[in-house]
């Protein structure tokens, strides 16, 4: 398949300042040393090509000790999602099956490495912009890797997240986007759930003008703990949304509700079971047709 049926580069130069990470889990490295001067290679999606095609996933029964008292709404809960003017997604073991990043790097032969750190940002546990800046610097992923990680490696939605999408949308409600993962990724996913760009609230990988990894963007509110918050936030403000919820599996996700954020959480444990998340939501769903069928 050609690549510019589906890609779109563009080049911006932006100014980055790095600084020094230490952690328990690896010796102390310093990020990338970065140019003063960089390119932002924003990798776009176009329309579906034809031989494009995402995979919808099937999804075995989690086992989990915990017992959860949450799995059902309160009344004050299912009025506040079924009087939801806006709903925000997290996209990696949410809307896709997959945590973007660890496919990528199992791509580019890094595989276990980056999912131990992954699994120790999602839970909390490490300062996310610490664990995105260390898995990156396990791989660093150039611009023709990434392109041909999306041309071989299809998007794998969750099971009945196109129809959840397609009843909000129906309902006149705003679906966006809101991922620690990279647009580059994102991208082809929103086009097949029909999201529009500006409905994407996620991190950008940078590269060189051969092609050469560089980093991330550190501007993107994303790319750091609370940074959903930060988001929600700003849709909040800026559009004035009186009911909002967001839907995720992780602990960057439960931050996004709090004053002036979201006003409740709803953990989708169908991929991922955390329970540390889990138990602080205010209704847990192991699959979406549990929030499918509440709509009318």
């Amino acid at each position: 398949m050609s690549m510019e049926g589906l890609m779109r580069v563009q080049t911006n130069p932006i100014h980055l300042h790095c600084r020094r990470h230490h952690s328990s889990f690896l010796p102390a490295f310093s990020s990338l040393q970065l140019p003063k001067k960089l390119y932002r290679n924003s990798i776009g999606m176009m329309k579906p090509p034809k031989s494009f095609n995402s995979v919808v996933a099937s999804l075995q029964p989690l086992e989990f000790s915990t017992h959860f008292d949450n799995t059902l709404p309160t009344k004050d809960v299912l009025e506040l999602w079924q009087g939801a003017d806006a709903v925000c997604f997290d996209v990696d073991s949410t809307v896709c099956v997959d945590e973007g990043i660890d496919e990528l790097a199992e791509f580019c032969g890094a595989g276990t490495a980056v999912a131990e750190w992954t699994s120790r940002a999602m839970g909390g546990s490490v300062p996310f912009e610490e664990a995105l800046a260390a898995r990156l610097s396990l791989f660093k992923p150039s611009l023709s890797q990434v392109q041909d990680f999306l041309e071989k490696r299809p998007p794998r939605i969750s099971p009945g997240i196109d129809v959840l999408v397609k009843k909000l949308k129906a309902r006149n409600t705003n679906v966006y986007l809101i991922s620690g993962g990279f647009r580059q990724m994102i991208n082809p996913v929103a086009s097949i759930l029909e999201i529009p760009p500006e409905n994407i609230f996620a991190n950008q990988l940078l590269f060189g003008s051969s092609g050469e990894f560089l980093g991330f963007d550190s501007n993107e509110p994303t790319s750091r703990s609370g940074g959903k918050a930060t988001a929600v936030q700003q849709l909040r403000k800026v559009h004035g949304y009186k009911r909002l919820v967001m839907i995720g599996d992780g602990a960057t996700d439960l931050e996004a509700r709090k004053p002036g954020g979201a006003d409740i959480f709803i953990c989708y444990a169908g991929v991922q079971l955390r329970e540390a998340v889990a138990s602080k939501s205010d209704w847990l769903v192991f699959n979406f047709t549990d929030l499918i069928n509440t709509l009318a």
